[in-house]
């Protein structure tokens, strides 16, 4: 009898480490996952959230509670983007959570950025940091003053692009970044460009965000740029209706002549010279259009009138009047039609 009872407790102590070294090898060892998939944790997620979330892409839930609770992961979580790749093991899933092994993520700085809260809802729509953070920065001198800018400035310090950057990087991080991308920029080269058309990098900036505020055109950037340098040589009033616009926070559809007595030292059709600073976050594009400027005699432009989003340029104001009129006549045209289509 006692021989039979040894032999049922040795079976079973076989049998049970049998079942640990299956369970460890699930756990530890085999994927747990069918497809790639991607985790975005809070400060304030809790952790049966992403074990809900884990649940319908395991193979074998039950794994993934095991070994969150062997690893603590309640305990230890912490806040990031994770990729979980489908040859991924439960464990490793858990110790990548409780470790911040984070995939980096995509922050992309592209379209119109021209005011401070585009920016802000730009940056916070691709990563963790809120946007009232972003504005608040954007407006703290302090803050800026450690990059080498200030609430006014502020636009010359980005670089449209994508950038890698951790989901939780912090707000230093991120305005490091563009630091690190405007000084890439800013080569000995382009420095030079700038110099040779009386302008600071600065100053080069502030007429890009200009050029920026007139054309998404690029290959008539040039002509542009052209037109306000041939200005700004010359003495002459840079007379750009985008700096108007911004004066009212891009709230008019259509700059009429009430707006040009706008009091502020953006208003370009009162005060000689550039403004204090950009007055939009100016693109790649721009800025080369500016340091590469077409070789022209241009004064003025205005809108085609294809409107096919180009412009006619001119070099005396005789020329530039016959413009303005063949612009005015085509759109003066457009509404009538509109008006008798009932639109």
């Amino acid at each position: 009898m006692k021989k039979i009872l040894t032999i049922i407790v040795i079976g079973g102590l076989a049998i049970f480490e049998s079942v640990k070294i299956v369970t460890y090898l699930y756990d530890n060892k085999k994927s747990n996952f069918g497809r790639d998939a991607e985790l975005f944790v809070y400060p304030d997620t809790r952790v049966e959230e992403i074990m809900s979330q884990l649940d319908t892409l395991a193979q074998r839930p039950r794994s993934i509670r095991r070994s969150f609770e062997k690893k603590e992961v309640e305990k230890y979580l912490q806040p990031g983007h994770y990729v979980i790749n489908k040859g991924s093991s439960s464990v490793y899933v858990a110790r990548m959570l409780n470790n911040c092994w984070q995939t980096p993520v995509n922050l992309t700085l592209s379209g119109t950025l021209r005011r401070k809260g585009d920016i802000a809802k730009k940056i916070s729509s691709q990563m963790m940091v809120d946007s009232a953070t972003v504005r608040n920065a954007m407006s703290d001198n302090e803050f800026l003053g450690k990059f080498g800018f200030d609430s006014v400035t502020v636009f010359a310090l980005f670089i449209p692009d994508t950038y890698q950057m951790y989901w939780t990087a912090s707000i230093d991080e991120i305005f490091e970044s563009q630091k690190k991308a405007y000084d890439e920029f800013w080569t000995d080269s382009r420095i030079a460009k700038a110099r040779k058309q009386g302008l600071t990098k600065l100053q080069a900036s502030i007429v890009a965000s200009i050029v920026s505020g007139e054309t998404n055109h690029i290959p008539e950037m040039p002509d542009i740029a052209s037109v306000y340098l041939n200005r700004l040589h010359k003495g002459m009033k840079l007379q750009a209706d985008p700096t108007i616009a911004y004066c009212f926070d891009y709230n008019v559809n259509r700059i009429l002549h009430k707006h040009l007595e706008v009091d502020s030292p953006y208003n370009t059709y009162k005060h000689t010279g550039l403004p204090p600073g950009p007055i939009y976050v100016p693109s790649k594009a721009a800025l080369e259009a500016v340091l590469n400027p077409s070789k022209t005699q241009y004064i003025f432009f205005c809108a085609d009138p294809s409107f096919n989003g180009s412009h006619r340029f001119a070099v005396s104001y005789k020329d530039h009047m016959a413009n303005a009129r063949a612009f005015q006549k085509a759109l003066n045209k457009r509404a009538a039609e509109r008006k008798a289509a009932g639109n």
